[in-house]
């Protein structure tokens, strides 16, 4: 590589430069950063994309962060799980903040996984309870493999139940995981920590399942229209990681009309009670400045390797 050419780096070896254990901390950061109005960052921005019966949506997410400069470009597309394909790609550009020379241009699908995950343990190790026994995982895909990982930093679990739609992708991962493969309600039912990590469009979770000061880390339903969680759910005390994605990008928020306890970077700080012993829920919608602190941790690293 020439001094003046941007770094490539593609899945794997993006892989070789990201830890979990690292990843955390820095996305607690990020999420400061966020809600102290240190970062410049835009609502995503999203097309719809309907080309000869593929169906699926295209984002751009920009930001300016205290540790970086940088654009995400995303795809989503929910029948790939038909093509045996991930539903979500995506490409990282990062950009010298002093003179916006281009940095590295990287994989950005494994970044999108791990920070994903890796925010969800940053509200479960905030707001659960620090004798949580009992993890419940809706969803079977790459996000309910890596929130099994990254939650497990944070909580000592001494039991995994898991839900999918389709039962054999349900024991598989329970088998891999060392879980328990059970229907939503089951798994659900006296959980301490649950996670909703789904491309459901309508309710998979039901309010009226959950344990009294449980924790929810609710991932899918990124669309204004889509829900993963039912009224009876989002009438407990709700975080978010942005007041303006939730009530722009999260049909959970806007169609139950649910009230915005805080975004999840003012509790980190002290800013707002936690509410402890009250339910929780945690609505991730995902944000560019976590992508860029993400891919600043792999330039960093690849650089001074």
């Amino acid at each position: 590589m020439k001094a003046d050419q941007p770094l490539f780096l593609n899945e794997e070896q993006v892989r070789k430069h990201l830890r979990m254990s690292d990843l955390i901390p820095a996305m607690e950061k990020a999420l400061i950063d966020f809600s102290a109005s240190r970062v410049t960052q835009p609502v995503r921005s999203v097309i719809e994309v309907d080309v000869a019966g593929a169906t699926g949506f295209f984002g751009l997410m920009p930001a300016l962060t205290p540790n970086g400069l940088g654009l995400k470009a995303v795809t989503f597309y929910p029948s790939n799980i038909q093509r045996g394909i991930p539903t979500h790609m995506a490409t990282i550009f990062l950009a010298d903040p002093q003179t916006g020379t281009p940095l590295a241009i990287m994989d950005g699908r494994l970044i999108t996984e791990m920070r994903t995950a890796a925010v969800s343990a940053a509200a479960t190790k905030l707001l659960a309870s620090a004798d949580a026994k009992i993890l419940a995982v809706l969803g079977s895909g790459v996000q309910a493999r890596s929130h099994v990982e990254a939650l497990g930093l944070v909580r000592q679990f001494q039991e995994i139940r898991v839900w999918s739609p389709t039962k054999e992708h349900s024991e598989q991962f329970a088998k891999e995981i060392g879980g328990t493969a059970l229907s939503a309600e089951q798994a659900v039912r006296d959980a301490d920590v649950t996670v909703t990590v789904t491309s459901s469009k309508t309710p998979v979770l039901r309010g009226a399942w959950l344990k009294p000061g449980c924790h929810v880390n609710a991932v899918g339903a990124c669309r204004a229209d889509w829900r993963e969680l039912d009224d009876e759910a989002m009438s407990n005390v709700v975080f978010v990681d942005s007041r303006d994605g939730a009530m722009k990008e999260s049909g959970d928020a806007i169609l139950s009309k649910a009230k915005i306890y805080a975004e999840l970077g003012e509790a980190l700080v002290g800013k707002i009670p936690l509410r402890p012993k009250e339910t929780t829920i945690f609505k991730s919608l995902g944000m560019a400045v976590e992508d860029i602190t993400a891919a600043m941790l792999v330039y960093r690293s690849a650089t001074s390797a």
